[in-house]
């Protein structure tokens, strides 16, 4: 079961810890590795939330997975959760460590989906337009392909949406037809 607050105090700890030793960029980018790991390897995330299995198993199959791949630091961190039996809030301290990573050094987060892959020229041009429009500098965009959109573009950028696809438009057509807009300005 999802734990936020768990997952919050256990990233800020790491990061305060990290910080202290000149570790923090080191320490993110193994949080990245266990978050990929974690989403794309179902046996491992199964592995972490199972009871049955020891914590000692647990942490030598980690240990194995990991061995070479992350820093002593975030190692170390892992044995802490596991002796702690929080092995199973590994996906969810990583995923709020670079959450809070991010908010720490203003990197912000926008999504583009798209019905068609998008070019880099496209892309840089969409980031230089959010910068010179918002008081956003850094910016990092994550691109999806939905064929559902027809057309057009999705972006997110934190708490706004600006929904330019031809998909919307064509819903917005069908809701003035079934709300007969177009009979009442005849009369």
């Amino acid at each position: 079961m999802p734990n936020p607050r768990l997952a919050g105090r256990y990233a800020k700890s790491l990061i305060d810890l990290a910080t202290e030793r000149n570790q923090l960029e080191v320490v993110f980018a193994d949080m990245q590795y266990l978050q990929a790991l974690c989403k794309q390897s179902r046996e491992f995330d199964t592995l972490l939330k199972s009871p049955i299995i020891k914590a000692d198993k647990k942490q030598a199959i980690i240990d194995a997975v990991t061995a070479g791949k992350i820093s002593e630091l975030t190692a170390a961190f892992t044995r802490l959760l596991t002796a702690k039996g929080r092995e199973s809030n590994l996906a969810d301290i990583s995923t709020a460590f670079i959450a809070q990573y991010r908010e720490i050094k203003g990197i912000h987060e926008i999504f583009l989906t798209t019905a068609t892959p998008v070019s880099e020229e496209l892309k840089s041009a969409i980031v230089n337009k959010i910068k010179s429009e918002t008081a956003m500098q850094q910016i990092e965009l994550q691109t999806r392909v939905d064929e559902s959109l027809i057309g057009g573009f999705v972006l997110e950028m934190g708490d706004k949406l600006v929904d330019a696809s031809i998909a919307r438009d064509l819903r917005d057509v069908r809701q003035q037809f079934l709300r007969n807009d177009y009979l009442f300005n005849i009369r």
